[in-house]
């Protein structure tokens, strides 16, 4: 009988009731739950290489970005150079189809010079 104030625990319906009394005492775990154990531990094990492996991939994407953003202003800064090179091809491309040469080059004054000594020659009647 209890005694005033025990409080009543009710037998547990889960209590593995199949198993023979005396077979195994209360200490030694069950095939079962060694297995479970083992298993459990194999599982936190694997988690923890996941994570690991996670983290290290994460570390190295983080540098490669990095490593893209440095080059960003290398990138922009030919692709800066690609346009005037486009731009001074598409002066020289203009300026060879004009009679007048390019200017800074020289050409125009010889070509201006050998406009100005045909016209000297024509007046002269040479």
């Amino acid at each position: 009988m209890r005694e005033a104030g025990e409080l009543y625990n009710p037998p547990d319906p889960f209590m593995n009731q199949s198993r023979p009394t005396g077979v195994h005492s209360e200490e030694e775990p069950s095939f079962f739950e060694k297995e479970r154990d083992r298993l459990v531990t194999q599982i936190a094990s694997a988690f923890e290489d996941v994570i690991s492996q996670s983290n290290v991939l994460n570390r190295q994407t983080e540098q490669v970005y990095g490593v893209g953003r440095d080059f960003q202003t290398v990138e922009a800064l030919w692709g800066r150079f690609k346009d005037l090179m486009k731009e001074q091809q598409a002066e020289v491309h203009v300026a060879a189809t004009d009679p007048q040469g390019m200017p800074g080059t020289g050409t125009a004054l010889a070509g201006r010079a050998s406009v100005i000594g045909r016209d000297e020659r024509q007046q002269t009647g040479r």
